[in-house]
């Protein structure tokens, strides 16, 4: 469908934004993002967000139990 519209400056400063980081056509980034924002209306849910697991290697403390101890080596009060 072709049709024409009016984009507010800030919009179009941030999709010539998006276009530029993805190397895509205006075309594809305007799409886009419509079909982002209508299925965000629609109250599709989004994908969920997955954060990576990172190994931080053993606990340097034998147990947590004792707070002010733990507290104590966190703020460096020369415990070792």
């Amino acid at each position: 469908m072709r049709t024409t519209i009016t984009i507010d400056d800030d919009v179009a400063v941030e999709l010539a934004r998006i276009r530029s980081q993805r190397g895509a056509s205006f075309k594809r980034v305007v799409n886009d993002t419509l079909r982002a924002g209508l299925a965000h209306a629609a109250g599709r849910p989004r994908r969920p967000y997955r954060t990576r697991p990172v190994s931080l290697g053993r606990c340097r403390l034998d147990s947590i139990d004792d707070v002010a101890r733990v507290l104590a080596i966190a703020e460096g009060e020369g415990h070792p």
